[in-house]
C-alpha cells in the first residue's frame, strides 16, 4: 500500500512537467513543502543610507519657503550692493514739550465780552524790531518728512500733467479762489452788509458758498473776522479767519477749500495744529478781552457738496496744542 502511494506521488510530479532528477530522494519528499521565489533586489539597496541620513533629516525637517520675483530681486540687490540695513521704526513714546505753556490765560478768567464790537486787528510789522514768524511759516518749516514727501510727489505729478507754467497758473488760481471765498464768507457774516439773499457771490466761489451754507446758518455772535493775533510769550503771530459761536460754543473758525473730500479730522493734516496755535495766541493777546477753548475747521467744496465741519472741543484741542508747542521748539532749533 505504501509503495502504491509513492508511485502515485511520482506520477503526479511528472505530470506537472518536472524531471525526476530535480528533487532529492523520495524519502525526503513531503506533500507540505512550500515553493519559494527568488527575492528581487532593489537598485537602491546599494545606497549608503547611513551616510545620507543626516541630509535626509535636514531636508525633511526644514520649512519650505516660496521664492517670489521680489525675493529674487532682493537677492540680486544683496549681491550687488550688500545687505540691506533697515532702519528702526520711529519711537512711539509720547513726546512732551520742554515748555508746556498753558493754552488758557488765567488773567482773562473773569473778563467779560462786550457784545457789538467786531474785532479786525490789522497785522502791523515794525521794521525796527526783529521779525516774528507766522503760524503758517512755522508749520511749513517743521513739516514731517512723510507729509513733505507726499506733498512733493503731488507737486511733481501736477507739473508732469500741467507743465511748469501750467502749475504756476493753477497755484495762483487756487490762491485767488481762496481769497474770494474768504471775502464772500466775511461779507455773509458781517452785520453791516445786506441780507444774505440779496448778496451777489462771485461765480468762482459760488459752489463753495453753497457748500458752507448749512454751516453759516449755525454761526452766530461773530466777534472777530480776519483779525491778527500775537502770542507775546511764545513770539509767533497769525490771522484768525473768524471767532464766533457755532452751536452755542465759542470757536476759532478756519475756512478751507478742497478738491477732495475730507470727512475726518485727520484728513486735514496740520490744520488742527494751526487752529490750536491761533487759540493760544488769541488767549494771550491783550487786544481780545475774552478766551476761546474750541476750534472749528470747515472744509468747503467747489462742486457745492455739503461742507465738512470738524468741531474740536476744549479737551480735544489740548493734544494739538502740545504738538504745536513741539513744532515751535523744533522751529527754534532750526
Amino acid at each position: 500500500m505504501e509503495v502504491l502511494k509513492l508511485l502515485i506521488q511520482r506520477n503526479t510530479v511528472r505530470s506537472m512537467g518536472f524531471r525526476s532528477g530535480q528533487f532529492s530522494p523520495l524519502e525526503s519528499f513531503s506533500t507540505s513543502c512550500q515553493w519559494r521565489t527568488r527575492k528581487k533586489v532593489s537598485q537602491y539597496s546599494t545606497v549608503d543610507t547611513e551616510r545620507y541620513s543626516s541630509l535626509v533629516r535636514t531636508v525633511m525637517s526644514s520649512k519650505t519657503s516660496s521664492q517670489t520675483s521680489a525675493s529674487i530681486d532682493e537677492d540680486k540687490d544683496y549681491q550687488l550692493y550688500g545687505p540691506v540695513i533697515r532702519s528702526r521704526p520711529p519711537s512711539q513714546q509720547h513726546k512732551v514739550p520742554k515748555n508746556l505753556h498753558p493754552l488758557l490765560n488765567h488773567a482773562k478768567a473773569h473778563s467779560e465780552y462786550v457784545s457789538g464790537h467786531l474785532a479786525r486787528v490789522i497785522l502791523q510789522k515794525d521794521p525796527s524790531k526783529p521779525s516774528i514768524s507766522s503760524v503758517t511759516r512755522i508749520l511749513q518749516k517743521t513739516m514731517p518728512p512723510e507729509q513733505a514727501f507726499y506733498l512733493e510727489r503731488w507737486k511733481r505729478r501736477m507739473i508732469a500733467k500741467l507743465g511748469e507754467d501750467g502749475f504756476k497758473e493753477y497755484s495762483l488760481n487756487i490762491f485767488k479762489q481762496g481769497k474770494l471765498f474768504h471775502a464772500a464768507v466775511e461779507e455773509s457774516l458781517t452785520p453791516e452788509t445786506s441780507p444774505k439773499e440779496d448778496m451777489e457771490c462771485p461765480s468762482e466761489v459760488a459752489g463753495c458758498m453753497e457748500s458752507v451754507s448749512h454751516v453759516l446758518n449755525e454761526i452766530t455772535g461773530v466777534r472777530a473776522i480776519e483779525s491778527a493775533v500775537h502770542h507775546s510769550r511764545l513770539q509767533y503771530l497769525g490771522i484768525v479767519d473768524c471767532v464766533a459761536q457755532y452751536r452755542d460754543s465759542l470757536c476759532v473758525i478756519d475756512w478751507k477749500t478742497s478738491e477732495k473730500p475730507k470727512p475726518f479730522l485727520h484728513n486735514t493734516y496740520d490744520n488742527p495744529l494751526q487752529v490750536a496755535a491761533y487759540i493760544g495766541a488769541l488767549n494771550s493777546d491783550s487786544n481780545y478781552s475774552y478766551q476761546v477753548e474750541n476750534g472749528l475747521i470747515v472744509v468747503a467744496y467747489k462742486d457745492g457738496s455739503p461742507a465738512h465741519a470738524h468741531f474740536i472741543n476744549s479737551e480735544q484741542i489740548k493734544p494739538f496744542w502740545e504738538k504745536w508747542l513741539l513744532r515751535l521748539e523744533e522751529y527754534a532749533v532750526k
